[in-house]
């Protein structure tokens, strides 16, 4: 028998494909990158690369919240890129949503993204 649940909240864009906003198993969380999408609307977040980027983390910030826990529990994020010239601004915004110990991080340059947009970002999270 799985001890997997599948996590989700309208505080956070609803999942456009086959695939989770989140699973968790025993205490840990496994988000499904998110893109900056608006959850009310499921409009792309029209704005600077730091506004969507914000976005994101936004999103995962209320799939953590809704898995009872924050991204304070959170022990890896991935980051995808479509242009590494925004690596600094991905470290401005970051700042704002954590604090050390900081998460593992692996920042990706990739040539394209869902609804092609400039970012996105997934978080493991080791609830306590």
């Amino acid at each position: 028998m799985s001890n997997r649940q599948t996590m989700s909240t309208g505080s956070a864009p609803e999942a456009i494909g086959v695939y989770s906003q989140a699973v968790k198993s025993g205490t840990t969380v496994y988000i499904s990158g998110q893109i900056p999408l608006i959850p009310e609307t499921m409009e792309l977040l029209q704005g600077s690369f730091k506004e969507q980027t914000r976005r994101c983390f936004e999103n995962l910030k209320a799939i953590a919240a809704a898995s009872g826990g924050s991204l304070d529990d959170a022990a890896k994020i991935t980051i995808f890129l479509t242009d590494m010239t925004n690596f600094d601004q991905i470290n401005e915004v970051m700042s704002e949503f954590f604090q050390r110990p900081y998460p593992a991080r692996v920042v990706l340059g990739v040539n394209e993204l869902p609804k092609r947009v400039p970012v996105e970002v997934e978080a493991i999270l080791e609830l306590k």
